[in-house]
Order: structure tokens, then C-alpha cells, then sequence
């Protein structure tokens, strides 16, 4: 017993001796945490409002019925997300798909690293004596089988281009595989044979916390999965509108460099949330390089973030900009929307214009009301006002198809375009007039209305 207490005695002085606490309660030092502001984001600052119509609207408010609530303080984009911004997440998954599946052929061709032809694209794991003990288990325990989902835990050879120039293809197995990523040949037309993009596919995994915390049983009841096909539909620009000829924006409106700044537009709900994920994992996967901790994740915001957001400070505005007018003090429209019948340029747009145009509210967020509507992160309910939650309100049923738009589009008229008004599409759906945005936490001490805000 004496043996036993000297021991511990010892341990409990080595350990203090190793400690610069001087035996205090100083608390566990958490990992480094360097606060910035996202790029191409504002702060808006948390606060209370009164959500909904008001009381000259009695039609509206038989969905909208007001009711003050309070959000906390949130980062919002400044624009809608655009075509450019969106095609990097194209981007992404296809050099991605197009690395797994190189990799895969060169093992089964038993090509090495390092190997001439489609060796070169080999798992950079392959080589097991190179392997820390770690990486020796997962690949043992995760990285077996044939299909493309049985290959997510190896690890990819990055330090090597992907060619797609036919002509320099390193060897028939290359040849092979970039075969399966296109249409086939007799889908091409004009010699021409353009990427399947049902090939692109996003996989990703999420808690659904709320559940979780109301109900019973393991975490992994809870998990969900989605495998996302990312690329956009194009061909909304034909189907929303019979006898009428929109071929040019189907064709060049979503890859066209003159349109990189416009508000990408036939993505569905669940292409906005995806994309929210993928965002989440590019800028956590930099922060982990330089050893700092994750950033909350980006996400859609939610039906009050968003109300409140729009209304840039301003209470009982009717716009962004305040109103009750869409048109400023020389005349000249305050939003791209369908201002009068059948006179969609009237505003000077036909269709959407950059993402960044017209005065942005007070929150400095641009295009609020009309250019596009926007996706939000809230289930469709009439009803909805009279039992959510006055703190950080959200109803969002995921089982539930019909998700709420904001905002108003360019094709809307100005009744679209309030603070206030509600619509609904689809979950699975994607339109033309339809984009979205996102929205990330802000940490740390809270920022209230009218007070300064900390500095970058």
C-alpha cells in the first residue's frame, strides 16, 4: 500500500513540476483559433425584429402574420453565389471523380507510383512501405473492394495534372477511363463529346442533430448520407417558359466567362446544401495545413436570418431599401424584377444581371430583393409563424419537399420583392430564377444592433 501511494505521490510531482499552472485552475488551452471575416462576406449583427406582414396586408398575413423575434449574429454573402463560384464545386468533384477513378484502373492494372502511363495516378498509399501505422489500418480496415465508395478513405496522388487533351492521353488505360466520364459517342453531335455530367457526384454525411436530441438510440441512427449529382440544370431555361426561345442563356449562360459574376441559377435545394458542405470542407481542409481549428460550417440561412437580413436595420421597411416605392428619387428602378407587363427590360435587365448591381441595404448585401429568388433553409408551413420559436426561429422539416424562396427573381413582380413575402418550390426542383446564398455562425462575444462591430 505504501508502494502504491509513494507512486502516485511521485507522478502527481512530476506532473506538477512539467506544469506552468502553479497548481491553479487555468482551464484546458483549447486549439488555436484565429477569427477573420470569410471572404465575400459581411457581418450582420444579431437582434430582434418584427418578422412578417404588416397590418395593410391582410391577405399576407394569413402566412406571414407578425411576430417579433431575435436572431443571433451571423456572417452572410454578400451576393448571391455566382457562376464562377459555383463551377469551382463543379470543378472540384470532377477533378475528384476523374482522380479516383484513374486510380482505381491503375490498380487494378497492378501499376505502381511512380509508374509510367496511369501509374502516375496511382493511390499515393499503394505503396504500403511508406505507410504510417495509422494509415496501415484504415487502409486495411476502410480502403478494400471494388466500388468507387470503397476507395474514399485512400489517398489520392494530387502532384499530377489531370490531361483531357485526347492527343496526350499516357496510354490505353487512361484512354479507358476518361472514355467512362463521357457521353457516348453517339450522343455527341458536331464531333463533339462533352463530360456526362451525372457522373458528377458529391458525397457527404450529416447529423441531424435535432432529431438526435429528441429522440433515443446511437449517434449513427441519426446520420444521414446524400450523394448530390452537382451539376447544374441548364436546360431551365427552356423548360420554365413554353414558346419562348431562350436556347442562347441554356447554352452559354452557366459556363460562359461573360457570365462568371451573374447568380448561378438551376440548382435545386439539396445542389444549395451540398455546395454548403463541399465550402465547409475547402476552407477546413486549408485551416487544417496551418494547424488552426474548424470554421463553423456554411449553410443556408435560415427563413428569419434571411428576412432580417434583407431588411438591412431598417424597421417596417417594405424593401431593402425602405420604400414604398421600387423607384428612387430620379427615377430609375431599385431592383431587377418584372416591373410592368409584359416589360421585363424596363429595369434595364431582361434577365438576371451581375450578382453585384443596383445599392446594396444597410448590411451592405446586394440584390436582396429581385435578380434571383433564394433558397432558404425552412420547410414551407402557412402556419409556421404561430409555433416557431421567437429565439433564432427555423422550421425545417427535412422529410417535408416544399422549402421556402425569398426575395423575388427578375421574372416576379414587386409584390415578390418585400422583406416579407413567402414562396415555395421544391426541394428536387430547379428553376431559372432561383439561386441562393449562404450563411456561417459568428463565434465568440455577440454583436447587438447598433453597437460596433469588432474590428477584422
Amino acid at each position: 500500500m505504501k508502494k502504491i501511494v509513494s507512486l502516485v505521490a511521485v507522478l502527481a510531482l512530476i506532473y506538477s513540476c512539467g506544469s506552468n499552472d502553479r497548481g491553479q485552475l487555468v482551464g484546458a488551452e483549447g486549439k488555436r483559433w484565429n477569427p477573420e471575416e470569410p471572404f465575400g462576406m459581411v457581418l450582420v449583427p444579431g437582434g430582434s425584429f418584427i418578422m412578417g406582414k404588416s397590418d395593410d396586408d391582410i391577405a399576407g398575413q394569413l402566412n406571414a402574420p407578425p411576430k417579433t423575434v431575435t436572431v443571433n449574429s451571423f456572417y452572410m454573402d454578400e451576393t448571391e453565389i455566382t457562376n464562377a463560384e459555383y463551377r469551382q464545386f463543379v470543378n472540384y468533384v470532377k477533378d475528384s471523380v476523374v482522380r479516383v477513378m484513374l486510380a482505381m484502373e491503375a490498380e487494378l492494372e497492378g501499376a505502381t507510383p511512380g509508374a509510367e502511363g496511369i501509374g502516375e495516378y496511382a493511390f499515393a498509399d499503394a505503396d504500403e512501405s511508406d505507410l504510417t501505422p495509422y494509415q496501415q489500418y484504415m487502409l486495411e480496415t476502410y480502403g478494400t473492394g471494388g466500388e468507387m465508395d470503397a476507395y474514399e478513405n485512400r489517398k489520392l496522388n494530387k502532384d499530377v495534372d489531370i490531361i483531357w487533351d485526347t492527343e496526350d492521353y499516357p496510354d490505353v488505360a487512361y484512354a479507358r477511363v476518361m472514355d467512362q466520364l463521357y457521353i457516348p459517342q453517339e450522343d455527341a453531335y458536331n464531333g463533339v463529346r462533352t463530360i456526362d455530367v451525372k457522373n458528377l457526384k458529391f458525397k457527404y454525411s450529416w447529423l441531424d442533430i435535432e432529431a438526435a436530441a429528441r429522440g433515443k438510440g446511437e449517434r449513427r441512427n441519426y446520420m444521414k448520407t446524400e450523394v448530390v449529382e452537382v451539376y447544374p440544370d441548364t436546360a431551365v431555361w427552356i423548360k420554365d417558359f413554353n414558346y419562348s426561345y431562350n436556347e442562347p442563356m441554356h447554352n452559354d449562360y452557366f459556363w460562359h466567362s461573360a457570365f462568371d459574376d451573374y447568380p448561378v441559377v438551376g440548382v435545386t435545394w439539396k445542389q444549395a446544401r451540398a455546395f454548403a458542405q463541399w465550402r465547409t470542407k475547402y476552407n477546413n481542409d486549408f485551416r487544417k495545413t496551418r494547424g488552426d481549428s474548424n470554421v463553423p460550417h456554411y449553410r443556408l440561412p435560415t427563413e428569419a436570418e434571411w428576412e432580417y437580413a434583407a431588411r438591412g436595420g431598417l424597421e417596417g421597411g417594405t424593401y431593402p431599401w425602405g420604400g414604398p416605392y421600387t423607384k428612387n428619387d430620379r427615377g430609375c428602378f431599385m431592383a431587377n424584377f418584372k416591373p410592368l407587363r409584359g416589360d421585363y427590360a424596363a429595369d434595364q435587365a431582361l434577365y438576371t444581371v451581375e450578382a453585384k448591381s443596383f445599392d446594396p441595404n444597410g448590411y451592405g448585401l446586394y440584390n436582396m430583393a429581385g435578380n434571383v429568388a433564394e433558397w432558404v433553409n425552412s420547410s414551407y408551413d402557412a402556419a409556421s409563424y404561430d409555433y416557431m420559436s421567437s429565439m433564432n426561429p427555423t422550421v425545417n422539416n427535412y422529410e417535408d419537399p416544399r422549402k421556402v424562396v425569398r426575395g423575388g427573381s427578375w421574372k416576379d413582380v414587386a409584390y415578390f420583392l418585400q422583406v416579407s413575402s413567402r414562396d415555395y418550390e421544391y426541394a428536387d426542383s430547379a428553376r431559372s430564377y432561383i439561386g441562393f446564398r449562404t450563411v456561417q455562425d459568428y463565434l465568440g462575444n455577440d454583436v447587438p444592433l447598433n453597437q460596433p462591430t469588432p474590428s477584422k
